[in-house]
């Protein structure tokens, strides 16, 4: 049924015309009964004047009376006319974030879930495997595996087919790593940050000889009287086990997918190709497999890869760990969403701060592309947003409120810029959330500037550059490319396992 709704404004015009010409017609009305009492005597040119100054009077009435019902007012509550074009601007950038989101962001949960299912399938088979056929003298796989990044953390970009996984492993039992914090040279950071050199200590120095002596040459290198634990020569040995699982088991899944080892930049990459119809999304996956040691649960010593830089720098950097808080972080995302609005855009600010970055690195020429990149890494980025959200109450990270949040995240980005400084969220932070148990030896830590070694030059201009997506975002979010093609429906799956 057809809904009429009254139009104030015509509805009351109406009106003061229809009363216009009523007094109108009384004033001619009585003019003329006047005038034939009088004889015609009466002074006309008095007669007009009183005329005009009464439709004068009236006219004025009904300029009061339109504004007075004019939407206008009801729209600036404080009479200031460039409030509603304030207003208007940032529902237009709302609209436009919120279609490059649907558009460009967001992924199926239905593909990303089961792409996560199958990665679970291949890596715990390799795992069982590498488990079972291994020597106690050596390292050997703990026998289970740890999910972490984006695509587990439910703010992974572009598409669903890359996967961070860790693999832990296990020491000799009568040897034990003594991990201390690296004091490097400012020539060796950013890459460094909270790097950490791993010592290797047996029961006695003698056992070196007579039970380690192969332990030694394949792990470690001799640091004065000290073994320290290789991160190079590990990474090759965990290669190495890893692609014998994989001739193992790749029997069983070669009617399914296509599997296969690479190593790009010293990282191991698993890649599946699903054949027929077996993995129901049909998108080729990418899973990187990281060698750790677990140094008090849940934080993970990580062997660093180097093989993007000469193999004179590697030699100097061979003995250096990476620290990895991801299970914390996890914790930590989880602890917010309980406390923020069911409908939170905190993840969404993320996804679309990485999504911003990549778009506007394409504009740039590739030298500070990559620095771009690196300045506003996804981990920098993600200790923001922690930041933010001891700043920000819960109840203002409503969806609603999508636009405010984003001018947060870039003012706090603008801000480490100016100040050269975004200082490591777990390591040296005395601000912790109280439910963050950090082991001793972390919460003690020197505190860590992410942004250490990047130079004065290059944050100024990064930080030029990213005031000027803050102002040109209309423009860079209208000339993205067009939206990959993936599966965003659910849609009834023929099979639900590999």
């Amino acid at each position: 049924m057809t809904v009429y709704s009254l139009n104030l404004k015509v509805f009351w015009l109406l009106v003061i015309i229809l009363l216009t010409g009523i007094w109108c017609l009384f004033l001619a009305l009585w003019r003329s009964s006047n005038e034939e009492e009088t004889g015609g005597c009466q002074d006309n040119t008095l007669s007009s004047w009183q005329l005009l100054f009464k439709l004068g009077l009236v006219m004025l009435v009904c300029y009061v009376v339109i504004r007075g019902c004019s939407p206008i007012k009801q729209c600036q509550p404080d009479g200031n006319p460039l409030n509603v074009g304030k207003q208007h601007q940032q529902q237009l950038r709302k609209h436009l974030l919120d279609s490059f989101y649907e558009q460009h962001i967001r992924l199926s949960p239905h593909v990303l879930g089961h792409s996560k299912a199958h990665v679970s399938q291949i890596v715990g088979e390799l795992i069982k495997v590498g488990k079972a056929k291994q020597q106690d003298t050596g390292i050997t796989f703990r026998g289970d595996f740890v999910q972490i990044g984006s695509a587990y953390e439910q703010h992974k970009i572009n598409s669903p087919d890359f996967f961070d996984i860790l693999v832990p492993l296990k020491m000799p039992q009568s040897l034990k790593l003594e991990p201390v914090f690296a004091e490097v040279g400012k020539e060796l950071v950013p890459m460094l940050h909270g790097s950490m050199v791993c010592g290797v200590a047996a029961p006695k120095k003698s056992e070196w000889v007579k039970t380690y002596k192969q332990f030694s040459d394949c792990f470690c290198m001799e640091a004065g009287l000290r073994h320290q634990l290789s991160s190079t020569s590990v990474l090759k040995w965990f290669h190495w086990k890893i692609q014998r699982c994989l001739n193992i088991i790749r029997y069983q899944f070669q009617e399914r997918c296509h599997i296969t080892l690479s190593v790009f930049d010293d990282k191991l990459i698993l890649k599946i190709l699903p054949r027929s119809d077996y993995v129901c999304c049909h998108i080729s996956m990418s899973v990187r497999l990281i060698p750790a040691f677990n140094l008090g649960d849940p934080v993970y010593l990580i062997a660093q890869p180097w093989g993007n830089i000469s193999c004179q720098e590697t030699l100097q950097l061979d003995p250096y760990w990476g620290i990895n808080f991801s299970k914390y972080e996890q914790k930590l995302l989880n602890w917010f969403k309980d406390q923020a609005p069911s409908n939170s855009c905190h993840l969404k600010c993320l996804q679309i701060m990485k999504s911003l970055r990549d778009l506007t690195a394409k504009t740039f020429q590739p030298s500070f592309s990559s620095q771009w990149k690196a300045v506003f890494s996804s981990y920098n980025l993600k200790t923001a947003l922690f930041y933010l959200f001891l700043k920000i109450p819960f109840e203002k990270w409503d969806d609603s409120l999508l636009m405010e949040r984003m001018a947060d995240f870039f003012t706090f980005l603008k801000e480490c810029l100016q100040n050269e400084a975004l200082m490591h969220f777990f390591l040296g932070n005395s601000n912790l959330p109280n439910f963050i148990n950090l082991p001793k030896m972390f919460k003690e830590a020197p505190p860590v500037n992410l942004l250490d070694g990047y130079g004065p030059n290059l944050l100024d201009q990064a930080c030029f550059q990213l005031l000027n997506l803050w102002v040109q975002m209309p423009w860079f979010l209208r000339m993205s490319s067009p939206p990959k093609i993936f599966i965003r429906e659910s849609i009834r799956c023929k099979h639900t396992h590999l």
